[in-house]
C-alpha cells in the first residue's frame, strides 16, 4: 500500500494530484499542507492544469474534529492556544484562489464539509452521479468553517445557501448541478477519463489568459463588478505580452477559429 499521502501523476500538461489519507481523507495538517505544496509544485514543474481527485472511496469526509479541541477551549477561556495547524484556513483559500492554473475537482463518493468546501474552492467541479455531497456541520454544532457559506451565496443564492448549510443535508450530485453549485454530473465509470478530459482542454488552452481570468473572476465575486472593471486593463496585460495571443491571431486569421496550439506562455 502507498503510504504517500499525496500521489502524483503527469498527463501530458495536466498533474494528477490523488488524495490518499486513509480511511476517509479527513482535513488537518496531514492531507492539507502536502496538499498546497503538491499544488504549488505542479505549477513550478510546468503543468498548465490540475485534477484534484481521491484515490480513496470517498473524496473527503469532512475535518479532523480533534481540532477543534483548541479553538473551543480558547473561545471558553480566552487564553489564545498554540496553533494546530501550519496553514491557517485563509492560507488554504488563497493557495486555491491565487495558483494561476486551473483545478478541477473531481467528486467520487462523500464530499462533505470542509471536502465540499475544497471542492467549491476549486475552478471546475465534476462529480459521479453516485456521489453525495453537503455542508453537514450542522450535525456538529458548527457551520461550514472555510468558506463554504459564502461560496454557496455565490453560486446558488441566499436561500439555497441557508438550505444547505442550516439543514445540514447530504444531496445528489445532480440537484447541485441543476442548481448551479457544481458544473457538471457524468456516470461513476466516467469521472476520471471525464475530469481528465476537461483539465487537458484547460491545460492546452492559453494558460497565460487563464490565470487572468481567475483574478478578474475572484475580484468580481469578492468585490464586485465595478472593481473588476478598475484592475481589467491591469491584469490583462501578461496576456497582450503572452506568445499565445501572436499565435491565437495568427492562426485565426490563417485558418478561422479553434485550431491554435497554444504553448502555455
Amino acid at each position: 500500500m502507498n503510504d504517500d499521502v499525496i500521489l502524483k501523476e503527469r498527463h501530458g500538461n495536466v498533474i494528477v494530484l490523488s488524495m490518499n489519507s486513509n480511511p476517509h481523507n479527513i482535513m488537518g495538517p496531514r492531507l492539507l499542507t502536502p496538499l498546497v505544496a503538491a499544488m504549488r509544485e505542479a505549477v513550478e514543474q510546468g503543468g498548465r492544469a490540475i485534477v484534484l481527485r481521491s484515490n480513496l472511496r470517498n473524496f473527503c469526509a469532512g475535518a479532523d474534529v480533534t481540532l477543534f479541541d483548541a479553538l473551543i477551549e480558547e473561545a471558553t477561556t480566552g487564553k489564545a492556544q498554540a496553533p494546530t495547524m501550519e496553514l491557517t484556513v485563509l492560507d488554504i483559500l488563497q493557495a486555491f484562489e491565487a495558483l494561476p492554473i486551473p483545478i478541477v475537482a473531481s467528486v467520487r463518493g462523500a464530499c462533505l464539509g470542509g471536502g465540499l468546501e475544497l471542492a467549491l474552492a476549486s475552478d471546475y467541479v465534476v462529480a459521479a452521479a453516485s456521489a453525495k455531497l453537503g455542508s453537514v456541520e450542522s450535525a456538529l454544532g458548527l457551520h461550514p468553517l472555510m468558506g463554504g457559506i459564502q461560496r454557496q451565496v455565490q453560486r446558488i443564492g441566499l436561500a439555497r445557501a441557508k438550505e444547505m448549510s442550516m439543514l445540514g443535508r447530504r444531496y445528489d450530485a445532480e440537484t447541485l448541478e441543476r442548481w448551479g453549485l457544481i458544473n457538471l454530473v457524468v456516470s461513476d465509470e466516467r469521472l476520471d477519463a471525464v475530469a481528465l478530459s476537461v483539465a487537458t482542454e484547460l491545460a492546452n488552452g492559453p494558460t497565460v489568459a487563464h490565470a487572468a481570468t481567475k483574478k478578474i473572476a475572484a475580484i468580481a465575486a469578492n468585490e464586485g463588478v465595478e472593481a473588476a472593471d478598475l484592475v481589467m486593463a491591469e491584469l490583462q496585460k501578461p496576456i497582450w505580452a503572452s506568445k499565445d495571443v501572436k499565435a491565437g491571431l495568427a492562426s485565426f486569421l490563417a485558418q478561422g477559429p479553434g485550431l491554435t496550439k497554444f504553448e502555455g506562455c
